[in-house]
């Protein structure tokens, strides 16, 4: 299988998206793999996030597409018109029968030009350097930030994830990730390894 087909997934995403003229981003493992430039794990889901500032705008996007909210880890209706604050923060979508599989919207908060870690907000970053381009075009979250979210309570697909990406980071992503988690969870046994 070559790079096209097995980014296969990812590229069907970008595909319906490429329309959609809002900040978007291929996130979760997806991003790990975009970076590196290669597969390297099964991926259960695509995660795709975008700006809860334009949440309505995904909406109408995507009109004619279910949409449910996951509150408390139990997925519930989006209704029509129902803004999204947090906590909430991950939104299910899942289009008509001809359309695209299922995706995972995770909502990103923003301060003007800034992205804001919504677990700390004291970790911010242009909203221009949180976003990394493919040679094709698609757009996705910058390693440093995945794995800031990766890091809260890491899965063993995490920590492989980790593993790929830290040799690859340079040294700007590197102390950029290792602040981060400086900041937001101090001890965390990532930081000695950056």
């Amino acid at each position: 299988m070559g790079p096209t087909e097995a980014f296969g997934p990812v590229m069907e995403v970008a595909a319906l998206l490429s329309g959609f003229d809002r900040p978007w981003f291929i996130a979760g493992g997806w991003a790990i793999d975009l970076f590196l430039r290669r597969v390297t794990r099964d991926h259960e889901d695509i995660d795709v996030a975008v700006l809860r500032r334009d949440q309505r705008d995904l909406r109408a996007y995507l009109g004619g597409w279910e949409f449910e909210k996951v509150v408390d880890g139990r997925p519930e209706p989006w209704r029509e018109g129902d803004w999204l604050n947090l906590p909430v923060h991950e939104v299910h979508a899942r289009g008509p029968r001809d359309a695209t599989r299922e995706v995972e919207f995770l909502l990103n908060e923003a301060r003007e030009g800034d992205w804001v870690f919504r677990r700390d907000a004291r970790i911010t970053r242009p909203l221009s350097k949180v976003r990394l381009v493919t040679r094709s075009g698609i757009p996705f979250l910058g390693p440093e930030i995945v794995l800031l979210f990766k890091a809260k309570d890491p899965k063993p697909r995490d920590l492989e994830d980790f593993d790929r990406a830290r040799p690859r980071l340079g040294l700007k992503r590197v102390l950029l990730l290792r602040g981060a988690l400086s900041t937001c969870h101090p001890g965390h046994p990532w930081i000695a390894r950056l």
